[in-house]
């Protein structure tokens, strides 16, 4: 069996083609390991330099969330209550005052003989000349205790305007009546209105249902 000595203290005499190829993979890598270190370097070097800006930069606050003030306008229907009509109060006509204006006009006219009679028995002649002493003894009462002035100054026949918000008590509307005021027509009849009163005054005790009291010839 041979036995082989390696004497690692030689040195090669001969310099050939392998001996080239690890020669330079070494030096490849001593460079490549040299760029390596010089950029390592250049980057911490880089980094220093960069703390001291960043550090004068004050830290950007954090953004607050956006808060929006929303403003809801409630609109309330107000349902006012229509008032309620007024009641309609009848005022009690005071018997006397009529009874005292019926006594007055038999009084005057002989007015409650005339309506009571039946005109059937008389002719036409008979009736014409009685009712002319009613009318005669009613327009001395009229006028007597009373002061009348027509409702319309308008003239009988003319066409007249009544505006809205007419007296409906002063104007009675008659015929085909269609929508609201005004109204034109015809003024058929000028009304009449009491302007002054004048009926005696009664002594108490005085009964007025007694319009015509009876006559006794002695």
């Amino acid at each position: 069996m041979n036995t082989y000595t390696i004497d690692l203290s030689l040195r090669p005499t001969t310099f050939d083609l392998w001996h080239v190829c690890l020669a330079g993979t070494a030096a490849v890598l001593a460079l490549i390991l040299i760029a390596v270190l010089i950029s390592v370097l250049l980057g911490l070097r880089r980094c220093k330099k960069s703390e001291p800006v960043a550090a004068s930069v004050p830290p950007m606050p954090a953004p607050q969330p956006e808060i929006k003030i929303v403003e809801k306008i409630v609109e309330v229907e107000k349902i006012v209550q229509a008032p309620a009509p007024e009641p309609v109060i009848l005022k009690e006509a005071t018997p006397d005052a009529a009874l005292q204006l019926l006594s007055l006009l038999q009084k005057e006219a002989r007015f409650i003989d005339f309506i009571k009679e039946d005109v059937g028995a008389f002719s036409d002649a008979d009736i014409g000349a009685a009712a002319r002493v009613v009318h005669q003894g009613c327009v001395k009462a009229i006028n007597e205790h009373f002061t009348l002035a027509p409702v319309s100054s308008d003239a009988e026949g003319n066409r007249v305007t009544l505006n809205p918000g007419f007296d409906a008590a002063s104007f009675r509307l008659t015929g085909n009546i269609v929508g609201q005021a005004p109204f034109t027509g015809t003024l058929v009849h000028k009304g009449w209105q009491v302007t002054d009163l004048r009926l005696p005054k009664l002594t108490e005790g005085h009964n007025a249902k007694i319009v015509a009291p009876a006559e006794v010839e002695l």
